[in-house]
């Protein structure tokens, strides 16, 4: 039922809400600019109505709580995107707004809001995050609204993009992360699965609704299905019933900051199958676990691990500048999405907001995550990589086309 038909009514409106934003904020411009010096002069923007070289992007992710390894691996991975750009010759460069500084969601959907009317007080022309569905639905709600493009990372929940015309993702979509999961279930041969899923979270049902789905659809019984919180530290009880299930597999679609927690306690109620969960398990801590963490898998946009020289490059890069610790597909994500604004601004021919939504529209791109095409709802239709764990670290498994073939392996 998408949506690429309103071009100029979007043009107008873009200009519209460009022109309102100028008038209402450029006082608190004028402050951010007197308050950071982080923002080199080459960066400065044009003067208002002046078309220049330069796409003015906002930043929004968890920089604080218990998934600010995430908002770390955006900090790192946007500043290191932004200075590779800005000294290339593609002819573009980008500004961070906010002072260069990723704005915080606290992984909270008022403080998402917050965080967007922060960014958007600086006059971006695009708007790049969360990573988490809870907290970018509103927001793409509301950038809808204004006319505004958002590029997603994270967010996976279907309904994201389906807000407006302006909004899209470079990331997979929740329908088919569950899918790919019980297609990965149904190779392995598991017959019977348990499912652990936080009611109060988006992301969470999204997955746990597609696996069970095509785990019917694939002759495999959901023999139990748990509910919990995101915010729950025990889980003793729905551990203890998924053994008593006879499930071979435990699919828990939940963050990394649960994760440690479901599977001591899955491994302590006697769970000896395989425990599998999506992208958000990506940089869980093991520490201590890593017997538990045995034959246990998740699925994820990319593999560190993977031999593409444009993941090998990032990976070498990051390393070098910033450690491992927050190596995660978040970072990916997030460095991808810097390329992909300068790509649209180059398909298009221009970096004010009509222009960037225009050029984003129907993208191929490649880059860190693999090859990315936006399809009519602006969704990413990509491979899925699956990992798994060696001694509590984080291995690359195997590569799963949208047909949930296997279309590379670790050897």
């Amino acid at each position: 039922m998408k949506k690429r038909t309103r071009v100029l009514a979007l043009t107008v409106a873009v200009a519209m809400s460009a022109s309102l934003l100028a008038g209402c904020s450029s006082s608190a411009q004028q402050g951010e600019a007197a308050a950071s010096s982080e923002a080199p002069a080459s960066t400065t923007a044009a003067a208002d109505g002046e078309e220049d070289n330069i796409i003015r992007v906002g930043v929004v992710c968890s920089m604080t709580g218990g998934s600010a390894i995430y908002g770390e691996g955006a900090q790192n991975a946007i500043a290191m995107a932004v200075e590779e750009i800005n000294a290339g010759d593609s002819g573009y460069k980008i500004e961070i707004v906010n002072g260069g500084k990723v704005a915080d969601d606290a992984k909270d959907a008022k403080q998402a809001m917050n965080a967007y009317n922060k960014v958007m007080a600086d006059s971006p022309e695009g708007i790049v995050g969360s990573f988490f569905s809870s907290v970018t639905l509103p927001m793409a709600e509301q950038a809808s609204k204004d006319g505004m493009l958002l590029l997603a990372t994270g967010a996976t929940n279907a309904d994201v993009t389906l807000k407006g015309d302006t909004i899209f993702r470079n990331c997979f979509i929740d329908p088919y992360q569950g899918k790919m999961a019980a297609l990965f279930a149904k190779d392995k041969g598991f017959t019977k699965a348990a499912v652990i899923y936080a009611k109060d979270d988006d992301y969470s049902n999204g997955l746990k609704d597609a696996f069970i789905e095509n785990c019917e659809a694939n002759g495999i019984e959901v023999a139990y299905t748990g509910e919990c919180m995101s915010t729950d530290t025990d889980f003793s009880s729905q551990a203890a019933q998924a053994v008593a299930s006879g499930a071979e597999l435990l699919y828990y679609p939940c963050f990394l900051d649960t994760v440690p927690l479901l599977v001591g306690a899955a491994r302590n109620a006697g769970f000896t199958g395989a425990i599998m969960g999506g992208d958000a398990w990506d940089g869980s801590d093991t520490t201590g676990l890593a017997a538990q963490f045995e034959d246990c898998y998740f699925t994820n946009h990319y593999s560190s691990e993977d031999t593409a020289p444009a993941v090998q490059n990032f990976v070498q890069k990051y390393t070098e500048k910033y450690g491992t610790e927050s190596l995660n597909a978040c970072a990916a994500l997030y460095y991808d999405a810097m390329y992909m604004l300068v790509q649209a601004a180059e398909n298009a021919g221009g970096t004010d907001t009509a222009s960037l939504v225009k050029g984003m529209t129907g993208m191929s791109f490649t880059g860190v995550d693999g090859n990315i095409t936006l399809d009519e709802n602006g969704d990413a239709i990509k491979s899925i990589a699956v990992n798994t764990y060696v001694d509590g670290a984080v291995k690359w498994t195997e590569t799963l086309g949208s047909d949930g073939k296997v279309v590379s392996k670790a050897e």
